[in-house]
């Protein structure tokens, strides 16, 4: 049996789950998701707690069980507490700043890159003297986060050698020495 598939999610205070027509809708303090699940897989609301289960042990039916149980703990835990990601923009002159939902970006290149997001996230810019510029991205949808944080940094990639580009907030880059260390 999955061994992820198999863990019951605990429903926290103040966010409610429902399971209707092969549809899960979660909604809480921090908005509202739904999530399509495969009729293979049974869901069962109980006791506090939401818990997956399968017909038989067919390879399909085996991933399914692990993808939709943590796709619908993903959506529980944003909900109820949210995601955070933080970008840092390392590099002479590499600017962010928000107007709204649109992110003006400046990288390095001839023009600034304007970004509208989706209205599902909250963002934030934080220019400090001496300091990287940050961005803060905010949502209940870890997936949505994800592909915009994906998109911002692709970009301008952390480069190994300088370091510079679009960074995660603690993300380490392996850095390369350049072309005069391996000379002598």
């Amino acid at each position: 049996m999955s061994r992820i598939g198999k863990l019951p999610i605990s429903i926290p205070a103040g966010v409610t789950v429902s399971f209707k027509d092969d549809v899960v809708t979660v909604k809480g303090p921090k908005g509202e998701m739904t999530q399509q699940v495969n009729p293979l897989i049974k869901v069962e609301i109980e006791n506090g707690q939401v818990t997956l289960s399968r017909n038989s042990d067919d390879k399909q039916e085996r991933a399914f069980h692990g993808l939709y149980r943590s796709l619908i703990n993903n959506m529980v835990v944003g909900v109820s507490e949210g995601y955070k990601k933080e970008l840092e923009l390392v590099g002479v002159g590499y600017r962010a700043a928000n107007n709204g939902n649109i992110i003006e970006l400046s990288l390095g290149f001839t023009h600034p890159i304007f970004i509208q997001l989706p209205s599902e996230i909250k963002v934030e810019t934080k220019s400090e003297r001496n300091k990287n510029p940050l961005i803060i991205l905010e949502s209940c949808d870890k997936q949505l986060l994800g592909q915009v944080c994906s998109k911002i940094r692709s970009f301008r990639k952390p480069e190994p050698y300088k370091g510079k580009g679009v960074k995660f907030v603690g993300e380490v880059i392996r850095r390369k020495s350049g072309k005069s260390a391996g000379a002598k």
